[in-house]
């Protein structure tokens, strides 16, 4: 049994603070004193069923603790999973929290040893072991869905971990011991290539929903039947009939930024896919929007922020996208988003009630339909086919 601090309590810090206190001591921080407050009394911060699950568990040994320094001095293994969003002028993530964590812990133990969870850049790893003058940095990847994130690391479809070494297989078999089927492949990498997987990972990814999008907006433009067409496409084994439910483009938290951050890393290497994908992103979100338009709605209605079902993450979905060019030709929008407390986002007025949004809007835009709107299904706009995430 190995002693494990967890810097961190979003999707991926607390998916693995709850995998690892299977058969691990954890002990999991984070500096949002409520978000403790919440674990310690059993309650999920996150929408995530399973999560809910482990919380109610006894057998668990994971406490979530407010004191920074006693999460460093506990652990063999301290793991960043701590937020980096992408800074669109710096054309870099942010990973200021994740130094952060770094400087302090060092500070208090110098020879403390860092698993990185955080989406980084590539080569971010090798510069942090010369800025710090430590080989205790290592990355490992997560692949993790928003709403599913215990669950991909209970059944993860592989475990990557950045360091060719003994200390490398005995991380990798720490995370693979605590999955239910203890069966998935493990590749251990240098610490730059697992950063590059990462990335190319949460891209291709992107390419695919772009694709997809625009093959629905071809269908759309020109009168024909995306269902059948993209029925067709996937009947072919190569291709495959997953992930390729239309949507209004590609949302949540990482691709936008995973993709963005790759466009970045490629500067001075030839490329024309990468930076294709993050435009064909404006572009089919420009498209939804003149779509919208062309009904000459009043008021539009915006049912739900988050991209899919299952999930309390709105950061940087499409449909904000379309809301702002919708308010920038002047149209009015509301929006029905259980998760919001305020009375607006982003100027828009939020309605609490179903019924009154239903009645107010002209035309109800929804991402993926739910069995809630089947009553005023002539007002709605959605590219939801296959009615899956």
């Amino acid at each position: 049994m190995k002693k494990i601090s967890i810097f961190g309590l979003g999707y991926v810090g607390l998916a693995n603070a709850l995998l690892l206190s299977q058969k691990e001591q954890v002990k999991a921080y984070d500096i949002v004193d409520e978000k403790i407050d919440l674990l310690n009394k059993g309650i999920s911060p996150l929408e995530d069923k399973e999560v809910h699950a482990f919380l109610g568990r006894k057998d668990l040994n994971v406490e979530f603790v407010k004191d920074f320094e006693e999460a460093v001095k506990f652990g063999e293994y301290l793991i960043i999973a701590t937020p980096t969003d992408y800074n669109e002028e710096k054309n870099y993530f942010d990973t200021s929290t994740v130094e952060n964590v770094i400087e302090q812990a060092l500070a208090i133990r110098k020879d403390a040893v860092f698993i990185i969870k955080s989406t980084v850049p590539v080569g971010y790893t090798e510069t942090l072991k010369k800025k710090y003058q430590t080989e205790n940095i290592i990355f490992s990847p997560e692949f993790l869905r928003e709403g599913k994130a215990l669950y991909d690391n209970l059944y993860p479809s592989r475990i990557i971990v950045g360091e060719c070494s003994k200390r490398g297989e005995e991380i990798s078999t720490m995370f693979l011991e605590n999955t239910v089927e203890k069966n998935a492949e493990v590749l251990l990498t240098h610490a730059t290539e697992a950063e590059a997987i990462k990335l190319f990972s949460n891209t291709y990814l992107a390419l695919r929903v772009a694709y997809f999008n625009e093959l629905d907006t071809y269908a759309e433009a020109r009168g024909l039947n995306a269902k059948q067409i993209i029925e067709g496409v996937g009947l072919d084994p190569r291709i495959g009939s997953h992930y390729n439910n239309p949507s209004f483009g590609y949302g949540g938290y990482c691709l936008p930024k995973d993709t963005k951050q790759l466009r970045a890393n490629y500067d001075k290497v030839p490329n024309n896919i990468i930076g294709a994908i993050v435009d064909a992103n404006t572009t089919r979100k420009d498209f939804i929007a003149e779509q919208i338009l062309a009904k000459k709605p009043k008021v539009v209605g915006i049912y739900r922020l988050t991209m899919k079902a299952n999930s309390d993450n709105f950061r940087y979905s499409s449909i904000q996208g379309i809301m702002k060019r919708l308010k920038a030709k002047g149209i009015e929008v509301i929006v029905y988003e259980p998760n919001l407390a305020e009375e607006e986002f982003y100027n828009s007025k939020v309605e609490k009630d179903l019924e009154t949004f239903k009645q107010t809007s002209d035309v109800i835009v929804v991402n993926r339909m739910e069995e809630a709107l089947f009553d005023v299904e002539e007002k709605i706009y959605t590219r939801d086919i296959f009615k899956r995430d």
